[in-house]
């Protein structure tokens, strides 16, 4: 691997730029319009500006990005996460044009991104998982009389959802039928498929994952996050590894996901994922993401290992570098995603110019950002602009220099979601680890900070 082009644009292109380069690999940033004077084409060797602003015509026009690939003579795609990274044919493209596809293969993308297929290979390879139908829940099959069976309350899935998108809750078996449309309706405008599924819901779950890494053969795991600080199905605050998991259920999450990644000929990062319920002391899959997680960081900070950097050596042919009796876990670490939004205005987009930024300056902070002083905010993509990543030797001092280090934070000319991040840091929940998955609706912190 000589040239690397990344298929995506803020701060994970910035991050995967500089493992490239400490790596000695040329990079290549592709970029719209919008974004021709971001900190992502600074810091790349090249840049290509692939169309307009809109992500239709940019970050996700397969051709562009192909057509950007082989004017620079780049050998390698890195699709980040979001836009194509987990979009088979993309990754198809990409090879079928000789170069080299950083991620799983098409064939696993493809199985994965099938949530009723994923489910039945989770089962296949031993994975738990949540009472419900077996396959597509089939009109004709009497899917009340299932739901009945299952249990209310039950979660309507879309097959080819993810991100907590295509999801709804039935509380009562009278709304069972109604909202099967719905979700149907949903699934279909969302993603041209109306496949759905169906799952017993986990009331107060909390979310967990494992981290996985292959080389189409071996698989190791580099032990466990919790991504149960969410806010409508959308991760908030991360952390590993996930507290309070008793042994044998982290043992079965870890054993087993690496079964399901090499029973897929799994190459390149990965990532399984749980609902928890405390109560049952039970895991049971949810999904695998194939690709890199934007909470990648926290597990990088407790292992020592730059995850990026076996994904790039292992696309280019190398076996995987790690034993797994050889992976320590040491300390803990909190990871803060930053949105341009504005907590006090219900989370309303912040697009504009960021006029002063600070962060603070300490060995357990580490900031993956994509914007300095100057950068403008676009409106035409995710909110997201940095990362806070906190570590220490527990997670009592992790937690302790994580408040520290959102009151060292300054913004100007953009608001952010660092206030939601100090209030929830404060919380006794999370330092008791009495949070879930629904934890910010439920608590009315919400509430507090509108009226802030």
């Amino acid at each position: 691997m000589q040239k690397l082009l990344i298929a995506n644009r803020g701060e994970i292109a910035v991050r995967i730029i500089r493992t490239a380069r400490r790596m000695g690999i040329a990079t290549v940033a592709v970029c719209s319009e919008a974004d021709a004077d971001s900190l992502a084409v600074a810091e790349a060797d090249e840049h290509v500006v692939i169309g307009p602003a809109p992500a239709p015509k940019s970050y996700l026009n397969q051709e562009a990005v192909l057509l950007a690939a082989a004017e620079t003579h780049a050998d390698a795609v890195h699709p980040g996460f979001g836009f194509l990274s987990e979009n088979a044919s993309f990754a198809q493209a990409v090879t079928e044009a000789g170069l080299v596809w950083v991620g799983p293969s098409a064939e696993t993308i493809r199985l994965m991104g099938d949530k009723v297929a994923a489910r039945a290979a989770a089962a296949q390879a031993g994975v738990p998982t949540l009472a419900g139908s077996e396959g597509p829940l089939d009109p004709d099959d009497d899917p009340l009389g299932l739901a009945r069976r299952t249990g209310f309350p039950v979660v309507i899935k879309a097959a080819a959802g993810g991100g907590g998108r295509g999801i709804r809750v039935v509380e009562k078996e009278s709304e069972f039928l109604s909202a099967l449309d719905i979700t149907r309706a949903e699934a279909r405008a969302s993603f041209g498929d109306d496949t759905v599924y169906l799952e017993r819901f986990v009331p107060k779950a909390r979310h967990v994952e494992v981290q996985l890494l292959g080389d189409g053969i071996r698989v190791v795991h580099l032990g466990d996050r919790d991504c149960s600080m969410q806010r409508r199905s959308q991760k908030v605050m991360e952390e590993a590894p996930a507290p309070g998991l008793p042994d044998h259920v982290r043992r079965t999450i870890a054993e087993s996901s690496v079964r399901l990644a090499e029973a897929c000929g799994y190459t390149g990062a990965g990532t399984v994922e749980f609902l928890y319920d405390p109560e049952r002391e039970e895991a049971a899959f949810i999904e695998m993401n194939t690709r890199l997680q934007v909470e990648h960081p926290v597990t990088e900070e407790i292992t020592g290992i730059d995850i990026v950097e076996h994904q790039l050596r292992v696309a280019a042919g190398e076996p995987l570098a790690l034993e797994q009796e050889s992976i320590r876990l040491s300390g803990h670490a909190f990871e803060c995603r930053i949105n341009a939004e504005d907590p006090s205005n219900g989370f309303f987009p912040s697009p504009g110019t960021i006029s002063e930024l600070r962060w603070p300056q300490s060995e357990a902070v580490r900031v993956d950002s994509g914007v300095t002083a100057g950068s403008v905010v676009a409106p035409f993509y995710d909110s997201m602009v940095a990362k806070l990543i906190v570590s220490g030797p527990d997670r009592e001092s992790a937690l302790e220099r994580l408040r520290a280090a959102l009151n060292g934070i300054v913004v100007e000319g953009i608001s952010t979601t660092v206030p939601l991040h100090q209030a929830l840091a404060s919380l006794p929940e999370l330092a008791e680890v009495a949070h879930h998955t629904k934890f910010i609706e439920d608590s009315g912190i919400l509430t507090a900070l509108e009226a802030s």
